[in-house]
């Protein structure tokens, strides 16, 4: 297997809150809400709690997922998903399709809010240190997420207009926070590329494999017990600028790609960092080997958490 690089401290001491205009929000309202949800996601609703958030996955129904979510409630007939922007129209559109009889509402509510992400001392003492707390204070609602290096992070979700009394944060910062933490999310550019185990969420508990059935459980769930989890995502830093989406390619193999990147960021001073879904087979003998169409080389990081290759 690979000989991961130790990641140096590229965090620092870094501190603050930024806005993530990429982001957006649906509401689901109704008394059915978290039922139709659980009905829906890759994660369960029903039995979240007021405290907790949730990372979900919205499968088609061979498993690929369409979108990612963050999702919370706020009373039981409120819940509240986060995910990207450029994903919200069709995924609210193809949600809706599936209401039926079931009585909930969906809606996007992103002009009516704001979506920010903290870091470091700008993240509420009193939410909980365990990834994926909510912590609920006047009319602000946040979110711990997994941290980057020694920094925590989270997301917060606020009415638009209203000020945030923390300083000010670089989005170069967060986006390199998102990389180094090793959670990824799904964009227009990787959609309906990856089954959730690709992205390593049933080892960040987006996936509950004890819930019922939803769009593409089974080929999920096929996919951890029966061991044929053939690709995982990783850190990397490149040689030059990625994208979402762009194939990567091993020496042992350069007629097919041995993986693709999932998210990806330019830091002003520590460079060019992603996450990058591999075929396992690619880190077979050391797997430095690694580079983009374009010549980008890449070298793997290890991740901040373990992978869970059998729940």
């Amino acid at each position: 297997m690979n000989a991961y690089i130790d990641t140096p401290d590229l965090m620092g001491k870094s501190q603050g809150s930024c806005a993530l205009p990429h982001l957006g929000v649906i509401h689901a309202q109704g008394v059915d809400a978290a039922h139709f949800l659980h009905n829906q996601l890759s994660n369960d609703f029903v039995l979240l709690a007021s405290d907790q958030a949730r990372l979900a996955a919205f499968c088609n129904a061979k498993g690929r997922m369409q979108a990612s979510f963050i999702g919370f409630k706020t009373s039981p007939e409120d819940v509240w998903l986060v995910l990207r922007q450029d994903l919200l129209a069709q995924t609210l559109k193809r949600l809706r399709m599936f209401v039926l009889r079931a009585k909930v509402v969906l809606h996007d509510v992103s002009e009516s809010f704001e979506v920010r992400g903290l870091m470091g001392a700008a993240v509420p003492e009193a939410l909980a240190a365990v990834p994926w707390s909510l912590h609920m204070a006047g009319s602000a609602w946040t979110v711990r997420l997994y941290p980057a290096q020694a920094q925590g992070r989270a997301l917060q979700i606020l009415p638009a207009g209203e000020a945030s009394a923390a300083s000010p944060l670089a989005l170069a910062d967060w986006q390199l926070g998102e990389i180094l933490a090793g959670v990824a999310d799904v964009q227009a550019a990787t959609f309906e590329a990856f089954v959730p185990q690709m992205l390593n969420y049933e080892s960040v508990d987006g996936v509950n494999f004890k819930k019922g059935c939803y769009p593409g459980q089974e080929v999920v769930a096929r996919s951890q017990f029966r061991g044929i989890l053939k690709r995982r995502t990783y850190i990397a830093f490149a040689s030059a600028a990625l994208q979402a989406g762009e194939e990567v390619f091993s020496a042992q193999d350069t007629s097919q790609p041995a993986g693709v990147v999932v998210q990806a960021c330019h830091h002003p001073v520590h460079g060019d960092w992603s996450l990058v879904c591999l075929q396992n087979s690619a880190l077979e003998g050391g797997g430095e080997a690694l580079s983009t169409a374009s010549g980008a080389g890449l070298h793997l990081h290890a991740l901040p958490y373990a992978l869970r290759d059998d729940i």
